[in-house]
């Protein structure tokens, strides 16, 4: 049973600025799939967006699952089903027309190879993502982010047209290039890495990673790491960094809406 091999835990917050939350997180644990979902700012029905593509993506993942398919194949699957969901009902609802969402979900596979042969792998994880939420990783007290942000600021820093820095105070920052459920069809960013036991992964919305840097992030995942040992954190623990998270983006400011899931391999 995967419960065995993962401890998770997920919170998300409407933050001090915005009356809704257009974020949304969900999790089968059983079957190794997260996702957050982050309704596409200022967009009719960015609240609807969201929860409809989660939902749906964790439903056809999980069966994708269940009928022994690739991982990748069932990935791919769910963010077909998430993206055909909601552009449905954008197109057929007049309330909701323009509706979209971002969308970052992890996949965990515990059948692995050891590519290092050191014996130390605990499986595979594979990753999608649309838009700007983002999947970090925390390995020995470092951070780093996996995913590549479907922004116009991130495309210019890729092409060194932007440094980072200048990219978390342009004007254009919030602008993304793709999301679920703008378009009849989307093109995910999918991959697979080996997990060793012990790794942390963070799924976010922009609106924890706005308002905190990733040296703030890491230092707070490696301070509570390192006071409950990496083989032995537990749910409570993770709760307690999930909560932490929300608490200090909402000092920073709480700008947009704010969501973190934190899951460890065991």
């Amino acid at each position: 049973m995967l419960e065995e091999s993962l401890k998770y835990a997920m919170l998300s917050d409407p933050g001090r600025v915005r009356r809704r939350n257009e974020d949304a997180c969900d999790a089968d644990v059983a079957c190794g799939i997260f996702v957050v979902c982050d309704g596409v700012g200022g967009a009719a029905g960015g609240e609807v967006a969201s929860r409809l593509a989660a939902k749906t993506f964790v439903e056809k993942v999980r069966a994708a699952r269940e009928a022994k398919a690739e991982p990748e194949k069932g990935l791919r699957e769910g963010i077909d089903a998430a993206n055909h969901a909601v552009h449905s009902q954008s197109q057929e609802r007049t309330e909701l027309y323009g509706m979209a969402t971002t969308m970052v979900a992890m996949l965990f596979e515990p059948k692995g190879t050891d590519p290092d042969g050191t014996g130390e792998s605990a499986g595979t994880v594979w990753l999608a993502n649309v838009g700007d939420s983002r999947c970090y990783r925390l390995r020995e007290g470092g951070l780093e982010q996996l995913t590549h942000d479907h922004s116009l600021v991130g495309e210019q820093v890729r092409s060194g047209l932007m440094t980072p820095e200048q990219a978390e105070v342009s004007p254009i920052r919030n602008v993304i290039t793709r999301a679920v459920g703008s378009e009849s069809d989307v093109e995910a960013d999918v991959q697979s890495l080996a997990a060793r036991h012990g790794d942390l992964f963070l799924l976010a919305s922009d609106g924890l990673t706005r308002e905190l840097s990733d040296q703030d992030v890491a230092e707070m995942l490696a301070a509570r790491a390192g006071e409950s040992g990496e083989s032995d954190l537990e749910e409570s623990d993770l709760e307690t960094v999930c909560a932490e998270l929300v608490r200090r983006a909402n000092e920073k400011g709480g700008g947009d809406n704010i969501t973190c899931l934190l899951v460890r391999i065991k």
